[in-house]
């Protein structure tokens, strides 16, 4: 996979992009949960106030507060009391807190000076116990009962002076002794409290100073509930822009990745021998550059995803719920994490081996498909349609039976990962509704912990998700790399020779035998003669003799086991396969056509060629007639592998593509067996004035074909059992004359030759 992966190169810039853009999402994503927290915790719960440090507090709730601290002097120290004149800082805390027409007698508020956070999380220790004593002696019900116990052991006659006196007079008349044992009993019980419950009751407490000062506090409230919202939107605007960004890119590397990895196949495939594409169907070929292309495409989309941004989101989420919330419910993140592994592992193990059956048979299946489709005529012919609609129906139920044992299993994944968390949101609620019962927690804090639990999930349900793909696609990577990774036996040399000018055309076998990669014997052994310009060779034998895999040595489609094969005086194997290639028109046995017009293929060599040579070369092989006949001429479409012309047809067109190249050597492997007799002998006496100092190689079935060759090779399993003229051969050579004999009678056979 890693080295699939390697193709990314050229969209570096977007991959680097996609990592940042996504650190920014996670970190987005992060942030999002606090802002839920605060608003609840502080927006609603505590009316906008943050910190139970008040702004400004009236001079007598201050004397009240310092009741009940020994820090007197450092909290005062952080306060001035306003006098007649104010500086702009005080001015505005002010303005936002009492209004700006509101009048502020002297020597009557005290407003917080300007300092820094230390400094504040300090003032919240000494204060926040203060605060909750000067409220509790300001509210009448908690004063009057706090008094009445006070005045339990009082005796009759002062009882009776004391009650007409209020609470805060009590404790000031006091002797310091009693008055620091009330006070330290009271603080004692506040220190006692919950953190979180003295929290919320010392930031209420400032809310009930704010309310003694005249402070709107609802407009407090809601100031500070739209503008944590206005933050929380921008902050989730950027997660969007963030995670918009990151898809289209993602996509377009993907896409960008699948066109690399489809070129390079392609490339490799073209510089295949005949060897390599015996080794490979061209079945799997086609359904390694499209299928296992796309299941890597698919893999990417969500790729950098899970390996960037699932990490940061599961451990930065796991960090946040230690460090911002209560850890004391960690153990259920542990809980959601065991059951996701469980349940992908599990998964896993079952339907990992079926993914490189997927796509063995997805191989089946296409070369099936493939094979009924181009033999459709054959099939009809032998009325066989029930029995090929049986093999396809067969490799397609195959096929289809292991993608559904394959979905069933990820089908389940869904809905047992959806029930881990909605049964762990469940746990959450149940836990942290206790905990808020115990004022442990506050209801917040619980919703953040909530949406941290399910980032953290989610992130694991991204890496389980992934986890599922990454198997098939590394079962597609692997066997795009098996195409990459295969070294072609036919490669030019480092150092190349060129051809000799002087020996233009001449072609020369010199004791050449070839065997087919892993055979166990030779198809050909000791092929020894020479094909010279202006010449015409044939080759002829029986079925299977080796004639095809003659020819397909010259331009190296093969090369041979032993012996040499010399082109224009340079072996081939020293001549880069292109130019090599470009002094050879070579014609297959099976004409082979490209979907266009007949333009376009004959002028597949260069389609620059002039009209005029592309008629010439149609002439010469005797396919004027039918493309004058048809309505756009040369302009007439070609369908996908000629389907659309006969068989006389395609050869013909194939031969005036190889007649307009106009090479120096032309090779024709059994190109003229399915034209009629008239129009073989017209071709061949129109291409002999052409090919007037040209090499020409002709392998033939017929007799008729090749009885005027200059020179006749005859093969016979493999083998050279003559060499001569038709005439010589005759006499000669029993083997030549017992195929001569078997289409021609002796008396054709003597006009012919005398022709």
């Amino acid at each position: 996979m890693l080295k699939v992966l390697k193709n990314l190169k050229k969209t570096l810039g977007s991959v680097i992009a996609i990592v940042i853009l996504l650190c920014i999402q996670a970190t987005t994503d992060l942030a999002l949960p606090d802002y839920t927290s605060k608003i609840v915790n502080i927006g609603i719960q505590a009316g906008g106030i943050e910190k139970a440090v008040p702004k400004l507090i009236s001079k007598s709730d201050m004397e009240k507060t310092l009741l009940f601290t020994e820090n007197d002097e450092e909290i005062l120290n952080n306060y001035t009391l306003l006098g007649e004149e104010k500086n702009k800082e005080q001015e505005k805390i002010l303005n936002k807190y009492l209004g700006k027409d509101y009048k502020v007698e002297a020597n009557t508020i005290y407003i917080l000076n300007e300092i820094d956070e230390e400094t504040e999380n300090n003032l919240e220790k000494d204060l926040s116990g203060a605060l909750m004593g000067a409220t509790a002696i300001s509210n009448e019900e908690t004063a009057n009962q706090i008094k009445q116990k006070i005045l339990e052991n009082v005796q009759e006659p002062q009882k009776t002076y004391m009650q007409s006196k209020t609470l805060l007079e009590l404790i000031s008349n006091m002797p310091e002794e009693q008055k620091n044992q009330i006070l330290q009993e009271f603080t004692k019980k506040i220190d006692e409290m919950n953190d979180s419950i003295k929290e919320q009751a010392s930031v209420l407490a400032v809310k009930q100073l704010y309310k003694d000062l005249g402070v709107n506090t609802d407009k407090l409230q809601n100031d500070y509930i739209i503008s944590s919202g206005l933050q929380m939107l921008g902050v989730a605007s950027i997660t969007m822009v963030s995670a918009v960004s990151i898809m289209l890119l993602s996509a377009r590397v993907a896409a960008m990745l699948g066109k690399t990895l489809r070129e390079k196949v392609f490339k490799k495939v073209s510089q295949f021998s005949n060897a390599e594409l015996n080794e490979f169907s061209t079945a799997s070929l086609i359904t390694r550059t499209t299928n296992d292309v796309q299941q890597i495409q698919q893999l990417i989309t969500l790729l950098f995803r899970v390996v960037v941004y699932a990490p940061i989101i599961g451990i930065g989420g796991f960090v946040k719920v230690l460090t911002e919330t209560d850890n004391s419910m960690a153990w259920i993140i542990g809980i959601a994490i065991f059951a996701i592994l469980v349940i992908v592992a599990t998964l896993f193990a079952v339907a990992m081996p079926k993914f490189k059956k997927l796509q063995e048979l997805t191989d089946k299946l296409n070369e099936v498909t493939r094979e009924i489709l181009t033999g459709i005529p054959v099939i009809r012919a032998f009325h066989k349609e029930k029995k090929e609609e049986k093999r396809f129906d067969d490799a397609n139920k195959d096929l289809m039976k292991t993608n559904v044992f394959v979905n069933r299993a990820m089908s389940l994944m869904m809905p047992l990962l959806m029930f881990v968390m909605n049964a762990i949101m469940i746990l959450i609620v149940w836990v942290g509704g206790h905990k808020i019962d115990e004022g442990i927690m506050q209801v917040g804090d619980m919703m953040a912990f909530i949406q941290y639990t399910m980032q953290i999930v989610m992130s694991f349900l991204m890496i389980s998700m992934v986890s599922i793909m990454l198997p098939r696609a590394a079962v597609s990577a692997k066997r795009i790399n098996e195409v990459l990774e295969t070294d072609p036996l036919i490669k030019d040399k480092k150092e190349t020779k060129k051809l000799n000018p002087n020996k233009k055309g001449l072609v020369e076998f010199k004791n050449v035998s070839f065997r087919y990669p892993d055979a166990d014997t030779e198809i050909l052994e000791d092929i020894d003669f020479t094909a010279e310009p202006g010449k015409t060779t044939a080759i002829i034998g029986s079925t299977g003799s080796g004639k095809s895999t003659v020819v397909n040595l010259i331009p190296r489609f093969y090369d041979t086991t032993e012996g040499e094969i010399y082109v224009d005086g340079v072996n081939v194997k020293d001549v880069s396969q292109k130019e090599l290639r470009d002094v050879i028109g070579f014609v297959p046995q099976k004409g082979t056509l490209f979907s266009g017009t007949i333009e376009s293929n004959i002028k597949y060599s260069d389609e620059n060629m002039s009209d005029e040579q592309m008629i010439s070369a149609a002439e010469i092989a005797q396919a004027t007639e039918f493309i004058e006949s048809k309505e756009e001429k040369y302009k007439s479409p070609i369908s996908q592998g000629g389907a659309n012309v006969s068989g006389g047809q395609k050869q013909r067109i194939s031969i005036a593509r190889a007649i307009a190249k106009n090479p120096e050597i032309f090779v024709f492997d059994d190109s003229f067996s399915a034209l009629d007799f008239k129009t073989d002998s017209k071709l061949r006496e129109a291409l002999a004035e052409k090919t007037e100092n040209k090499t020409v190689i002709i392998v033939a079935q017929r007799i008729s074909t090749i009885l005027n060759a200059d020179k006749i090779i005859v093969l016979e399993e493999g083998k050279m059992v003559g060499e001569g003229t038709h005439e010589e051969l005759m006499k000669n050579n029993e083997t030549y004359r017992q195929i001569a004999l078997s289409q021609l009678s002796e008396k054709e056979l003597g006009q012919k030759g005398g022709e």
